[in-house]
């Protein structure tokens, strides 16, 4: 089935982080620091929440509680229903994060995060590594932060798989660090990785940004760019790392005599399934988000 996108919200300046809230989307304007909400019955799109210190990745917990990567930040912020926010964590060993990019939770509550830094703000680096974190919630409400990888240089997407067994870290040192994989991580009881296997290695091109699952286990995939290789485009990846679907955004034709044209510009950056059954994905990209109507139902 071709995936038709449609621009449904747009243009922002950078967008990011897109989440289902079960009646609209809510992502991220990160230059702008603020997060938008789009509704889809009526078609509007207003500001949900400003001063986000450039937040980036956004997820609910299993309570519905909203947490986000804040950038700007360098913290893992929760927002409260009343417009503050609580820090959940901003430093490890006594040193600041570098800029908290996407998030995850397991289904025993941990949170899972990925602490790259990217362009003109290594300079500004105190912790010697850019590596993902594990933090676990204490009785007192407080959070123990775990290093969890000691491998990684510029970890950006992160899912934990369905079993709750495995954890798909999308590294994106590409065209620097020779690296554009995507991991698999196999998680202990405890919460420690083992060696990782490599699914699919996208270098010396852009590799896979944000991600989201469908039922079945899939990973639904933003990647790529117009620099090099085949394009910005939206990858289906079974467990294994087999590439099972493509899908670059078509803009839908305004016109019989009009060809559909491929997305003029910008990079995808992230996903998520919504609507009715999850079977509509939004997409960010180029500073938009965008809607399609999919064969696949989100996990």
């Amino acid at each position: 089935m071709n995936w038709n996108f449609k621009l449904v919200a747009g243009p922002f300046g950078f967008t990011e982080g897109p989440v289902w809230t079960g009646e609209t989307v809510l992502f991220t304007d990160i230059p702008n620091n603020r997060i938008m909400n789009y509704n889809p019955t009526s078609n509007q799109t207003e500001v949900f929440r400003d001063n986000t210190n450039e937040a980036n990745g956004l997820m609910f917990d299993s309570n519905g509680q909203l947490y986000a990567c804040e950038g700007g930040g360098r913290r893992i912020a929760c927002y409260n229903d009343d417009g503050t926010s609580t820090t959940i964590v901003d430093n490890f060993q006594q040193k600041r994060l570098n800029s908290p990019n996407d998030l995850a939770f397991d289904s025993k509550g941990r949170l899972w995060f990925t602490d790259p830094r990217y362009g003109s703000k290594v300079d500004d680096l105190e912790l010697g590594h850019q590596s993902v974190f594990r933090a676990e919630k204490q009785s007192d409400g407080t959070w123990n932060l775990h290093r969890a990888t000691f491998d990684t240089t510029k970890p950006n997407g992160i899912l934990v798989s369905p079993d709750q067994k495995r954890l798909y870290v999308a590294e994106s040192d590409y065209g620097v660090g020779n690296n554009a994989e995507l991991r698999s991580y196999p998680i202990s009881d405890d919460g420690t990785l083992g060696n990782f296997e490599i699914l699919h290695n996208f270098y010396p091109h852009r590799g896979i940004d944000g991600m989201c699952l469908d039922i079945d286990g899939n990973i639904i995939a933003t990647a790529g760019w117009e620099t090099s290789g085949p394009g910005s485009m939206l990858y289906v990846f079974t467990p294994q790392g087999r590439v099972l679907e493509t899908h670059p955004i078509l803009l839908i034709a305004d016109s019989d005599e009009d060809e559909e044209a491929l997305f003029p510009g910008g990079i995808v950056t992230n996903c998520t399934f919504g609507g009715k059954g999850l079977t509509t994905l939004y997409v960010t990209a180029g500073g938009c988000l965008y809607q399609a109507e999919t064969d696949r139902r989100g996990a």
